[in-house]
This record gives C-alpha cells, sequence and structure tokens, in this order.
C-alpha cells in the first residue's frame, strides 16, 4: 500500500438504512435520540474526535437537501444508492483522494471521539484496515433452518464488530472497484478481507452499539440525557 499518511480523512456515513425493525417511517438515520437526529449525533462525534478532515454523509436522493439542513456546512451530503455498498462506494466516489476512509454507521450514534481517534492512530501507525470490536459475553451457537444446534462456537475466538471501520486509501478503493457480487458481505472489512488485506481489531466501547430496537433508541436516549447532564454539571 502506498503511504498510510498521504491524503485526508475522510469519514463516509451511509445513512439511507429503513429502520424496519425500529418501527421508523423515516430512514433510522433521521430518528433522533432526545430530539437530536442520529445521524447529526454520530457526525457531531467524528468532527469531536480531532482527527477527520472530512464529512460526506450519503442519504436517499430525496433527502439530500433535508439533510444539509441537519448538518454542520462544513459536512459534505450525497445521494447513495439502493444498497449499502452502492452507498459506500458514492462516498468513495465523493472523497477520490482520501489517504484513509473511516466508514462509520450513522446509527452507532453514541460512538466515543477517543475510538475514532484510535482508530485512525493505528491507520497513521501502519495497519490496512482497523475495525473496533468487542468481546462477546454470551455463548453462541450455530444452528441450522429448523433451529437444531450444528455447533457451538469458541467465544474467546469470536468479536462483535463497530464501527467506525478504517482503512487506507488506496486498499478500500481498490477493495470496491473489484466487487462483483457482494451478496455475502456485511461490512467493509469482509470486502477487504476478501482482497486479501489483513485486518486489526483493537478494543471497542460499549458505548458504539448500533441503535437498531425500540429498546436500544431508549437505552440510547438514557445514556445521552445522563452524559448531557453529566456536562452540565
Amino acid at each position: 500500500m502506498t503511504s498510510h499518511s498521504a491524503g485526508p480523512v475522510v469519514a463516509i456515513v451511509p445513512a439511507a438504512g429503513r429502520g424496519v425493525r425500529l418501527g421508523a417511517s423515516a430512514p433510522k438515520a433521521f430518528v433522533p435520540v432526545n430530539g437530536v437526529p442520529m445521524v447529526r449525533l454520530a457526525v457531531d462525534g467524528l468532527l469531536a474526535s480531532g482527527v477527520v478532515d472530512d464529512v460526506v454523509v450519503v442519504v436517499p436522493e430525496e433527502l439530500v437537501e433535508t439533510s444539509a439542513q441537519l448538518l454542520p456546512d462544513n459536512v459534505r451530503v450525497v445521494a447513495g444508492g439502493a444498497e449499502r455498498i452502492d452507498s459506500v462506494r458514492a462516498g468513495i466516489a465523493a472523497a477520490s483522494n482520501a489517504g484513509i476512509y473511516l466508514v462509520h454507521d450513522a446509527a452507532r450514534a453514541l460512538t466515543p471521539p477517543a475510538l475514532i481517534a484510535r482508530v485512525v492512530a493505528e491507520l497513521r501507525a501502519g495497519r490496512d484496515a482497523v475495525i473496533p470490536a468487542l468481546e462477546v459475553a454470551d455463548t453462541i451457537k450455530s444452528v441450522d433452518l429448523l433451529g437444531g444446534v450444528t455447533a457451538t462456537l469458541n467465544r474467546a475466538e469470536l468479536r462483535a464488530v463497530q464501527t467506525p471501520q478504517g482503512f487506507n486509501g488506496d486498499l478500500l478503493r481498490t477493495a470496491y472497484a473489484a466487487v462483483t457480487n457482494d451478496s455475502d458481505i456485511t461490512d467493509d472489512a469482509g470486502l477487504v478481507e476478501r482482497a486479501g488485506a489483513r485486518v486489526r481489531a483493537i478494543a471497542g466501547d460499549p458505548l458504539a452499539f448500533k441503535i437498531t430496537t425500540p429498546h436500544d433508541l431508549t437505552v440510547a436516549a438514557a445514556l445521552l440525557a445522563a452524559t448531557s447532564a453529566g456536562g452540565a454539571g
């Protein structure tokens, strides 16, 4: 790979997910947590990290103008595609000169800025791909279509992956250019793994959880309220 310090750090925020499990009529990223849309909280965290030079938020085409009004003036908003992978590709195209890309879920709205900074620090130190991840506390079993248990997995070797996922710019551009069938790819690290790159997992943070269900939204609201109260005190 080319120099890991050449070019800006660009954060791509896919924000077109429909939020079916959250029971929302609008895209999930626009559901508010204590009155603030998730996408705004996620973007504020990226900017607060002090390590991101440019933020590109990718939304449905019909929401580009509305989204721009919700976000800071220095954040770019572009139209995405039908699938998440299309939206990330649109973000890459909008910032093709990036030395480092961070791909960050808008639904991980409470991700601490310090975690974002640690991902970038690992990339600056020479890693090609870095993902934050948490150890798995529960016993994990694989099951068949009828619910029969087929194996009990070794949880010591398992991790629950979070975002932002960080990549050398050339690596992510190359990985996306090579995509021909993305049906089995659930995250960007999976794409670069397919391209033969080694991905480094670092310690994640419980606050970087994904807001997916109404219960998650309730938890996020309580945590945000507690953080705001602590800051006010």
